[in-house]
């Protein structure tokens, strides 16, 4: 019997008539003849609101103590969609993550998954029964409890089809039911003339979600490409096919730009006079990974014996890299630190920029003829990113989506994306 993975976001599950709609999905896919997992996030804003809670006693929660806390969300969501399967005549049963064998690493907050032992779901499955499990959760190999940080039941859902696929000698479907319909090429609460897309390649997803793209967390997709698990993200409540992940194809290269994003609130951290010498990058960003914080952007200028290095951050993280790289200054004795705020970042990105010429140009010539400043440009294979002011940033995004015709289906636009990428090989 083929296995599905199905995820519901916490908007999916605001209430009790929106879980039993979840339900239903559920009990839908068993009735075509699908063994289900169902993974589960904190109903509606119940994560922010344990999070107030942790506030009001204190403002400097141990780490330990959040996980203990945050892991209840996801475990009173459980429970709830079990006991609606159970009305509607389906056997479900209920695991909390160290229920289903996930195993992590002992970072709290942050933690990444090591191993899971999906025995025991297994046999729950072979018996007839749905598995409806807590996501964002596992547990470190000594017992204690941990929870996976942002997009943590995304995660947790592709990484359960990974692990159930391998066991299998197949690929196991994750489905993500979230409150949009699928990915579109900018965030449609940004963009209202964002166009929904039909699939989406891994490595296209991968830098949407990590420059600020909310349908998916860019942990759940890189684990969703390292062991090519098809990913399907669709609407909760509605019974459009949505958009699929999957391993890139020739044709994708067609387009230049798939989609656009906004990163909407950065800091960027500076350090200046640091002596320029061999490995002084190493110790710095040797601080900043302690402290479990990534990094964007990174600049370096140098000035003789002096190097100045710059790296943007998002503003939650901000407070503890400035602790990070004070710590980095006091052991080297020298150099200072400045704090910058109210950036953003917008991107485009499209696998076919690796064959496409004058993408490059073409949003650069539509955030300036907008009258918007370019603070920082960087760029990777397939992806342009521009730093400017985070008063233009929602402007930024719709200046590049309108310039790049994504409103347009492929076919239907002027600009470059549709060429025989043959014939424009060469710098973007």
């Amino acid at each position: 019997m083929t296995v599905l993975v199905q995820k519901f976001g916490g908007t999916s599950l605001a209430d009790p008539a929106c879980i039993m709609n979840c339900a239903g999905r559920v009990a839908a896919a068993q009735r075509q003849g699908a063994s289900v997992v169902a993974v589960v996030s904190a109903m509606g804003h119940t994560t922010d609101n344990l999070i107030a809670l942790a506030r009001a006693i204190t403002q400097e929660p141990r780490q330990r103590e959040m996980d203990m806390l945050l892991a209840t969300g996801e475990q009173m969501s459980t429970a709830l969609m079990t006991m609606s399967l159970h009305t509607l005549g389906v056997d479900a049963i209920s695991f909390a993550g160290m229920h289903l064998g996930i195993v992590t690493d002992p970072v709290h907050t942050k933690a990444k998954i090591q191993s899971i032992d999906v025995g025991r779901l297994q046999r729950e499955l072979q018996s007839g029964r749905v598995v409806v499990a807590a996501g964002f959760q596992g547990v470190t190999v000594d017992g204690q409890i941990t929870t996976l940080g942002r997009g943590g039941s995304d995660t947790t859902a592709v990484a359960l089809a990974a692990a159930i696929g391998q066991a299998r000698g197949e690929k196991v479907i994750c489905e993500i039911f979230t409150d949009v319909d699928g990915v579109y090429t900018a965030d449609p609460r940004r963009v209202p003339t964002a166009r929904k897309l039909d699939r989406i390649s891994y490595e296209e997803m991968l830098e949407l979600a990590s420059l600020g793209a909310g349908v998916m967390h860019n942990r759940a997709v890189m684990c969703g490409s390292n062991y090519g698990v098809p990913i399907h993200v669709r609407h909760s409540s509605r019974p459009d096919p949505g958009t699929l992940i999957v391993e890139e194809s020739p044709d994708m290269e067609r387009i230049s730009v798939v989609g656009c994003a906004l990163t909407p609130d950065l800091g960027r951290i500076s350090l200046r006079r640091i002596p320029n010498r061999a490995g002084i990058q190493a110790e710095i960003f040797h601080y900043i990974s302690a402290a479990n914080v990534l990094v964007d952007d990174i600049m370096q200028t140098e000035h003789g014996e002096f190097v100045d290095i710059s790296f943007t951050v998002e503003m939650n993280d901000l407070a503890d890299i400035k602790i990070a790289v004070q710590r980095f200054l006091d052991a080297l004795g020298q150099g200072d630190m400045s704090v910058e705020v109210g950036l953003a970042k917008v991107s485009a990105v499209g696998v076919g920029m690796r064959t496409h010429t004058g993408v490059a140009t073409t949003m650069f010539n539509a955030l300036g003829e907008a009258g918007i400043s370019i603070a920082n440009i960087t760029t990777s294979e397939i992806k342009i990113s521009c730093l400017v002011t985070k008063e233009h940033g929602e402007r930024a995004l719709k200046v590049v989506h309108d310039r790049f015709e994504l409103h347009r289906a492929p076919e239907e636009r002027s600009l470059p994306g549709v060429s025989d990428p043959d014939l424009s090989a060469g710098v973007r």
